[in-house]
């Protein structure tokens, strides 16, 4: 039997789309067929005759027109470009997100064109003829998402390869010799991307910065920062700039403030809290109600606007809570001293004071700049004493001094009146739909070398909850007061969960034996509160807590307010931490700018600082999460011969997510080490099948691991199977 004769080289099913394609990427220039065949290399007559014909039909589909005789231009209603932000999966495959598109687009790796995770690009989007589903080519990197990367350097000859961890980083990238800088193989680097030339496998940097060995503490929590492009250290002129401040308390600034120094007045922080944002005024009035004033450190009176201080502060938005440090917005003059409200120091504020009567309604409010005297400072441990037993005897093991103490009276009344009217506020947040999202943190004791040789939880309880909400009322009130005048603010906004979303959390708990209930919005927020309290203290707590956040949408800041689903807000703004949030000090100074009487401002100018403020809120919060992953495994490390009970977290087809219930670190076990049956992934069942025993292992179920692998640079654990509990 003879073979067909061979075609003109390219696949035939896919050539009018080659043609296109051309013609698309050149929208404004007219082609004939001998310039498309130079394009796809193509000199034999046969292709151009293919070339000529599929250009006809192409015309004749009304794609493309017939500009002058013989050369073609894409119809203007057939150009399929989108621009969009491409989002890597770690199998060298993308997707092109586009508001314009309503799904995301499948991008395969050879029509990327050297585009990475995050970057904006221009996109052309065709159907597959074989398939007829959507994919995307890049045309053009209109932004590079980042352009610093962090990775273990690898030293040859006469040039170096920089690989990173990232699963999403498809490429190493190319060191020439003359800009390795002071790396030495196998060192942590920081590199700058500088270049990729069309024909090259990899793009060419250099090194910026040489972080440290790699599995060294140090080097591992600046190799986090520098992954997100977070600082470290602040600028030797903005420190100086700081330190010049004059944070002295003047009679010339008292006289200009509302003078509550003589009204009791104290903080409750975290028992290693070295900044104190906010404080709690407390006193009865003469017709019963109580006025009640929630003090915020007054920030925008030291950092003010067009300095170089201000720009350093607006450059991160944000403090970074790192598991063994805090990387401060302020320098510490300012976050530990000037702007703390420490106990028997007088200090600037800014207030929002509140007449509130017995059943926590508020009759009066007040907002503006204060100067407040802080009477005591108390932990939280300390607070909740108070709350749970009445007394005011503070014993030595949670007392801030380490010896028992007598609470002042009058602190002791304040704080259980306080707590009864918080309890009062979070009830009919609840009735009105808010959802109570008390999740576990994962927190550890580290010895002096910052080695972690504990992990502990942290829940939140009374004395959590009587700040909480005094602070949501602060918030609520100064976004609702300037929101009702109609004027540009920077708010809190939380929308609506997505039902796709909400389907998927539906899915997974159901294997718990949980529903969510979808009928109406306040439906799910009752079903979900219900899911919350149901798995509180059980197995699957973390994850299902996890997931349930998962599945709700992110709180951002905008100037289009559209209220705080998870809270049930109509308006909330952040206005109580501008130490450690840049928006709370935007917040300040326009609250001050309208009770002076200000017109509103440039919408455009503050929704480009809120979008700023919002992107670094969550680089600060990778970091943070990648520093407590660096940590358990770090902690897991020194485990290895230990047995652990964990619940199944997750299940894929390449194995099992573990969850230890100890300690939360969660590792992976491959479905080739589980030796006791053959398994398989089953997606209907969301589970690994026996295929001699037909057992299951899914979520939920309690197993014994011990750890195989503990990678630091990689923050991954990597667990043997020991057995099933019985």
């Amino acid at each position: 039997m003879s073979k067909k004769p061979k075609k003109f080289g390219k696949n035939t099913k896919t050539f009018s789309e080659k043609i296109f394609k051309i013609l698309s990427k050149n929208a404004n220039k007219p082609f004939n067929y001998k310039q498309i065949a130079a394009i796809l290399e193509l000199d034999d007559t046969k292709s151009r005759n293919e070339i000529i014909k599929d250009l006809k039909i192409l015309a004749a589909q009304k794609l493309i027109i017939e500009s002058e005789p013989g050369k073609y231009l894409v119809k203007a209603s057939s150009q399929k470009y989108y621009e969009g932000t491409i989002d890597m999966t770690s199998r060298k495959t993308a997707y092109l997100i586009c508001d314009e598109l309503e799904n995301d687009v499948f991008i395969p790796f050879v029509n990327l064109n050297h585009a990475l995770d995050g970057d904006k690009v221009k996109a052309y989007v065709y159907d597959r003829r074989s398939s007829r589903k959507p994919e995307a080519e890049v045309l053009e990197i209109l932004e590079r998402h980042k352009e610093e990367f962090v990775g273990v350097i690898d030293i040859q000859k006469n040039f170096g390869f920089v690989t990173t961890a990232n699963a999403k980083m498809y490429t190493d990238i190319f060191i020439p010799k003359n800009k390795l800088g002071d790396a030495q193989h196998g060192d942590v680097v920081l590199v700058k991307l500088e270049d990729w030339p069309t024909k090259a496998d990899s793009p060419f940097g250099s090194v910026i910065k040489v972080l440290g060995k790699p599995g060294e503490h140090n080097t591992e929590i600046h190799a986090i920062l520098a992954e997100y492009g977070l600082p470290y250290d602040f600028p030797i002129e903005v420190e100086a700039y700081a330190n010049k401040i004059d944070t002295s308390i003047t009679q010339e600034e008292i006289n200009k403030r509302r003078d509550m120094r003589e009204v009791l007045t104290f903080t409750i922080d975290p028992k290693d809290a070295k900044d104190f944002d906010d404080a709690l005024s407390f006193q009865v009035l003469e017709n019963g109600n109580f006025e009640i004033g929630v003090h915020i450190a007054d920030v925008s009176h030291y950092v003010k606007e067009g300095t170089i201080l201000d720009d350093e502060a607006y450059k991160r938005a944000t403090s970074v809570y790192l598991v063994d440090r805090v990387v401060p917005m302020l320098p510490e003059v300012l976050s530990n001293y000037a702007c703390s409200l420490r106990p028997h120091e007088e200090k600037y504020t800014f207030s929002a004071v509140f007449e509130i009567t017995p059943k926590a309604e508020v009759v009066n409010q007040w907002f503006g700049r204060t100067v407040i005297f802080s009477d005591q400072r108390f932990a939280y441990e300390e607070a909740q004493q108070i709350i749970e037993t009445k007394s005011d005897i503070i014993p030595a093991e949670i007392s801030l001094t380490g010896k028992e103490y007598k609470a002042p009276p009058e602190i002791v009344n304040a704080t259980l009146k306080m707590d009864e009217l918080a309890k009062i506020l979070r009830r009919k947040r609840m009735a009105a739909g808010a959802i109570s999202f008390d999740k576990v943190e994962v927190k550890f004791n580290l010895n002096e070398e910052s080695e972690p040789v504990g992990v502990f939880f942290k829940i939140s309880k009374d004395a959590n909850h009587l700040i909480e909400e005094f602070m949501l009322l602060a918030n609520r009130k100064v976004a609702e007061f300037i929101g009702k005048q109609k004027k540009t603010f920077v708010y809190r906004i939380h929308d609506e969960p997505n039902e796709d979303k909400l389907m998927n959390l539906q899915t997974v708990i159901s294997k718990f034996g949980y529903t969510i209930n979808m009928k109406s919005k306040q439906d799910i927020s009752k079903s979900l509160n219900n899911l919350l309290n149901e798995v509180n203290g059980r197995k699957e707590q973390n994850l299902v807590d996890t997931l349930t956040i998962r599945s709700m949408s992110k709180a951002v800041y905008s100037t289009e307010n559209i209220g705080h689903y998870g809270l049930a807000f109509d308006f909330y703004s952040h206005f109580t931490s501008p130490i450690r949030r840049y928006p709370d000090v935007m917040a300040h100074r326009l609250l001050q700018y309208y009770l002076d009487g200000g017109k509103s401002v440039s919408q455009e100018e503050y929704e480009e600082k809120c979008a700023h403020s919002s992107d670094m809120e969550a680089l600060a919060a990778q970091a943070e999460r990648d520093s407590v992953k660096y940590m358990q495994v770090k902690y897991m490390q020194d485990h290895k011969d230990q047995e652990f009970l964990g619940v199944i977290s997750g299940v894929t087809e390449w194995g099992i997510y573990v969850e230890i219930i100890e300690n939360k670190c969660e590792g992976m076990v491959r479905i080739r080490e589980i030796k006791e049956d053959y398994y398989v992934f089953d997606e209907k069942q969301y589970a690994l099948v026996g295929q001699v025993s037909k057992g299951l292992l899914q979520l939920g179920d309690e197993v014994y691991v011990k750890v195989k692998n503990a990678d630091l640079v990689k923050k991954q654990l990597d667990f043997h199977f020991v057995r099933r509990k019985e």
